[in-house]
């Protein structure tokens, strides 16, 4: 396993699968010409190369050029590195046909070609036998209430304002952006003080609104507010 700081830009889900085999790295995919129309994914790649540099690795056919030169304009004035996967004609084991070109994309092509592709990028790799690193999911965002919560959206503004972003953004970009520019160690701290800052904020409210301290227990609070039931004798 080898492991660059550079993000790593593919075409789709299974040239991902097949890279993080070989390599521990950021890896964004383009979902195809699906990045023509993906605002949140082009202010993305914009930015990582600006920041971190990135490499691209599309396939070598004219799909794969044409996705390739799109992602350099997206990223001008950015790092920019190109790995260039070599033509080797076949049929990916999981598709039922060959490809319009009859070449194998980056997901086809044997490990030792990928390894070898990389080797001529001419950027540093560092040799790890450590774990690929942990990634964050949406089920980690929801679990720590920047989705699903009466106060979501709050939490979810000062994630995005830790992390320099729009406000508007889709959960599937937001948690590309944090596994980009986040460690997972780093997002659950960020995660733990912006819990915090919200259950001192929701304490100062209550000892505002009634002049008492926060409740041990909110829920016995709730059920002794409720009106009591209505006699039928």
């Amino acid at each position: 396993m080898i492991k660059t700081d550079r993000a790593v830009i593919v075409e789709g889900k299974y040239d991902k699968i097949k890279l993080q085999s070989v390599l521990d790295a950021v890896i964004i995919e383009t979902d195809g010409f699906g990045i023509f129309k993906d605002k949140e994914k082009k202010a993305l790649i914009k930015r990582l190369a600006c920041e971190k540099g990135i490499l691209i690795l599309t396939d070598s056919d004219s799909a794969g050029f044409k996705i390739r030169n799109y992602v350099k304009n997206i990223a001008s004035g950015g790092d920019v590195i190109n790995a260039y996967i070599p033509d080797i004609f076949g049929k990916e084991k999981r598709k039922t046909a060959y490809s319009k070109e009859k070449k194998l994309g980056v997901e086809g092509i044997p490990i030792e070609e990928l390894k070898k592709a990389l080797e001529k990028c001419s950027i540093p790799f560092e040799e790890t036998n450590n774990e690929p690193r942990e990634k964050i999911t949406k089920l980690n965002l929801y679990e720590d209430g920047f989705f699903g919560r009466d106060d979501s959206k709050m939490k979810r503004k000062e994630l995005l304002i830790k992390l320099n972003l729009p406000e508007r953004m889709s959960s599937n970009a937001l948690v590309e952006m944090i596994n980009a520019f986040m460690s997972a160690d780093e997002y659950k701290k960020a995660a733990e003080e912006i819990k915090k800052n919200y259950d001192k904020i929701r304490k100062n409210d209550i000892r505002m609104h009634t002049g008492q301290p926060e409740p041990e227990n909110p829920l016995a609070v709730w059920v002794e507010q409720q009106p009591l039931p209505v006699s039928r004798t």
